[in-house]
């Protein structure tokens, strides 16, 4: 994908920083008024460091809380009302209101860090035939060991994908709240809305982007989200369920999980999560 016409690489990678590049940020958001205002402020602070021209969608999914009218207390920052409840229908809503070339989505308790959009343009223009770009999560709110462990996990995903990409050829990696894709090829290949809700989706996302362009997992691409999920389910089962999904959905293109619990009080950063 040209994302900014057809100059030289050498070119491409001045222009970046100008008006002609954009890129629209998704973030789905169900009864998230109190985390959107760090996720929020991440993104307009990475805007403005940049200097891109840019968007910001926040998809207000059936929420009863102020998700609304925190994320319009945000200059320039736009609100879709998604009533279906699900994250695919979220996420597919803002996409479809979206209208720059690249398309980050990114979770309302998702912080990315600085250099994360430079990080994510620098990628995109390097690779021409790169359409979906994810990076891993560390955890706010969880103790440090909790963290080593999540980065474990990555490390084990990570050959999972490596094997799944290049030797099986049957799909991806995309770390769900923390990814980028392009338009293009999200026209091409369309919602998954119909199959997922929630689990499994971002894994059915890699597998379908993959048939048209390349998918790439980086730890380049780091993000911080809460840990709330971590510590409401236990640190144990959310590594069991996400690796039977990943699976689930590789290959037998169906979540393992069809439900799932919406966990909206923040962690303790003293309480760690319980080891079953």
């Amino acid at each position: 994908m040209a994302i900014c016409g057809a100059e030289s690489r050498a070119n491409v990678a001045v222009n970046l920083w100008g008006p002609l590049m954009k890129i629209s940020f998704v973030v789905p958001a169900y009864n998230e008024e109190i985390l959107l205002r760090k996720s929020l402020p991440a993104i307009l602070a990475e805007i403005e460091r940049v200097g891109c021209a840019a968007e910001i969608i926040v998809v207000n999914n059936a929420s009863t809380d102020a998700t609304k009218d925190v994320a319009e207390s945000f200059p320039g920052v736009r609100v879709v009302d998604e009533p279906r409840k699900g994250l695919v229908q979220a996420r597919w809503s803002g996409f479809i209101a979206s209208k720059a070339p690249l398309v980050a989505n990114i979770d309302a308790d998702t912080i990315i860090p600085p250099g994360w959009l430079s990080q994510v343009l620098a990628q995109f223009a390097a690779e021409p035939g790169l359409v979906g770009l994810s990076g891993p999560y560390t955890y706010y709110g969880v103790p440090q060991r909790v963290n080593w462990v999540v980065g474990a996990y990555y490390r084990a995903a990570f050959l999972a994908y490596l094997i799944n990409r290049h030797v099986l050829r049957v799909g991806s990696m995309l770390q769900g709240g923390n990814f980028v894709v392009s338009r293009e090829a999200m026209r091409k290949i369309g919602s998954n809305a119909a199959n997922f809700s929630f689990y499994g989706e971002d894994t059915d996302l890699a597998c379908r982007l993959s048939k048209v362009g390349g998918v790439k997992f980086s730890f380049k691409l780091p993000a911080q989200s809460s840990g709330r999920r971590l510590v409401g389910e236990g640190v144990f089962t959310i590594g069991v369920r996400y690796t039977m999904n990943f699976f689930w959905t590789t290959f037998l293109k169906r979540p393992f999980t069809e439900t799932w619990e919406d966990i909206r009080e923040e962690p303790h950063p003293a309480a760690g999560p319980s080891a079953d």
